[in-house]
């Protein structure tokens, strides 16, 4: 649960608080964690009532909109067999686009290394293109449990990574001197998608939830969910406030790309961190491939499947370091990435999915419940139109 949401978002963390400003920003960070958290949970409990009530053992993402859809009010379940399509590639698109900045992190993080050290200054793309042969290896690693080792050493590459990180954040004096206590109007959606782009992992919830042996313990008090993104919502916090307060407005698209130069923790870091994301990037895929797959599995004939995955996998490994190659800018993603795919697919869906199932008359005294799911559309819809607006921007005025 931490590896779904733990990656290249905490290190963007201090980029979100330089658009947020510190006051505005550790205030919302707080509260974007709370909306997503509870996302997950009326994700979650919308899928478990679900089962029980169709007799189905376990529903995927796409399985529980479905359900929800067609078992909701009648002039709505003609589409449920519309969404779930949807929300599939939509799945799709966000691991795809997720695995494209991925990978241009690693790139710049390895560019940085080698440029500081031997003054090598080839372009971000080359190294783009080198990373192709051990994407293509690496992301052929297809069952659940044998990408248990791999994340698990993710994670502990990225948390010593981001401990080292706060170590050079404070070993200098900080500072709140001509840092921003609040943001400009322009620059609020772009905090919100980042914090949120940061935080999501909504793709691997409920894969997690329906391999547990005991599925109850993950929303029940202090369980998986709580643990999990309560332990986040620290790490981010306290990542992006100190970090903006000592780079500032010099702040980059990840914190690693601020650490100094001149120093062998901070270039063991920057590869570290590189490191870990690579060796994740099977888990991220997952996904992807579990709704790919079994699409295309019964047009292949049997004898020709391994083959099928090997050659599915490598021309996804190709498309996406061929689209990191078209916008080689950590920045240029993180936006969009937060405004677009994190605000459907952890926003608007879940809490959807919740108010069809309630419909019309499960909503709590005075339909409290109801008037909290209409907050919260809102509130992902705003996220949605203005975030992506903003984000294009911000990517037009890169390139």
């Amino acid at each position: 649960m931490v590896k779904g949401s733990l990656g290249t978002g905490i290190m963007a963390m201090p980029l979100a608080f330089k658009n947020g400003g510190l006051i505005f920003g550790s205030i919302g960070t707080v509260l974007i964690c709370t909306i997503y958290a509870h996302s997950v949970h009326l994700l979650v409990g919308t899928s478990q009532k679900l089962c029980k009530k169709t007799q189905i053992p376990v529903l995927d993402y796409a399985g529980t909109a479905h359900k929800a859809f067609d078992t909701g009010p009648p002039r709505i379940r003609p589409l449920a067999k519309y969404v779930s399509v949807f929300i599939d590639w939509m799945l799709v698109i966000d691991s795809i686009l997720s695995i494209c900045l991925y990978i241009v992190f690693i790139a710049q993080s390895v560019q940085d290394v080698i440029y500081n050290q031997q003054g090598l200054d080839w372009d971000t793309r080359i190294y783009i293109l080198l990373l192709l042969i051990p994407i293509i290896v690496i992301i052929q690693v297809r069952e659940l449990k044998q990408l248990v080792p791999f994340t698990a050493v993710a994670n502990m590459l990225i948390i010593a990574s981001l401990g080292v990180s706060l170590y050079f954040i404070f070993s200098k004096p900080i500072s709140l001197t001509g840092k921003n206590m609040w943001p400009q109007w322009t620059t609020i959606p772009t905090f919100v998608s980042t914090v949120l782009f940061a935080i999501a992992g909504i793709k691997t919830v409920l894969p997690i939830e329906n391999k547990m042996k005991h599925p109850i313990d993950f929303l029940r008090p202090a369980g998986v969910m709580q643990s999990a993104l309560g332990l986040l919502t620290m790490l981010y916090g306290v990542t992006g406030f100190f970090g903006y307060t000592q780079y500032g407005e010099d702040t980059k698209g990840s914190v690693t790309l601020n650490l100094p130069s001149d120093s062998g923790w901070a270039e063991t870091t920057r590869l570290l961190s590189a490191i870990g994301i690579l060796v994740s990037l099977g888990f991220t895929l997952y996904i992807p491939m579990e709704i790919i797959w079994p699409r295309l599995e019964q047009k292949i004939p049997l004898k020709w499947h391994n083959l099928g995955q090997i050659t599915i996998r490598s021309a996804l490994a190709i498309s996406m370091v061929g689209f990191a190659l078209v916008a080689p800018k950590v920045e240029s993603f993180i936006g969009l990435l937060g405004s677009f795919g994190t605000a459907i697919l952890s926003v608007l869906l879940p809490v959807t999915v919740d108010l069809l199932y309630r419909w019309p008359n499960d909503f709590g005294r005075f339909r409290w419940k109801l008037v909290k799911d209409i907050i919260l559309i809102l509130f992902g819809l705003f996220v949605l139109i203005v975030g992506t607006y903003f984000g294009i921007l911000d990517i037009v005025a890169i390139y």
